[in-house]
């Protein structure tokens, strides 16, 4: 029974996360052009980054670019195209911010994710090390973790 309720949990999760994808996604489809895509994302991740006070290579870490391209993605005029990859893991972060935001006070959401943490997903580790070590499955399920805790999954 508890293999069940764990499966439900899971699912639930997870369903939480792509309707929000799914959400943004139609947002998206609405701007339909990349330009716009890409600058909207960049921008609210750049606001997240410089909220938590992330260095330039962690940011540019969780984002999967090099320093540099992150440099020049964090300016109005970037050209550049986001790959779905980059535009899930910044739709997931700004998630996370959002769900500190929720959950946390104000001091403790602004640094939550660049403190040690002892829960299960992190054994120790800050969350943004975890996350950009693990990639996007591990930000989904940081993002998946904080839902839950604030009851949402």
């Amino acid at each position: 029974m508890k293999a069940q309720g764990s499966f439900d949990l899971y699912s639930k999760s997870i369903w939480t996360i792509l309707k929000s994808m799914e959400d943004a996604m139609h947002v998206a489809e609405k701007i339909r052009e990349p330009a716009q895509i890409n600058a909207v994302a960049l921008k609210a991740y750049a606001r997240v980054a410089d909220a938590w006070g992330l260095s330039l290579k962690e940011a540019a870490g969780l984002a999967d670019m090099s320093e540099s391209t992150w440099k020049r993605a964090k300016k109005p005029d970037f050209a550049g195209e986001l790959t779905k990859d980059q535009l899930l893991r910044l739709s997931a972060v700004i998630g996370i911010f959002k769900s500190l935001e929720l959950y946390f006070s104000e001091p403790l959401a602004k640094s939550w994710f660049t403190r040690p943490n002892k829960g299960p997903l992190f054994g120790g580790s800050r969350p943004v090390d975890t996350a950009i070590d693990g990639g996007l499955p591990q930000i989904l399920a940081v993002r998946t973790y904080l839902d839950a805790l604030r009851g949402g999954a």
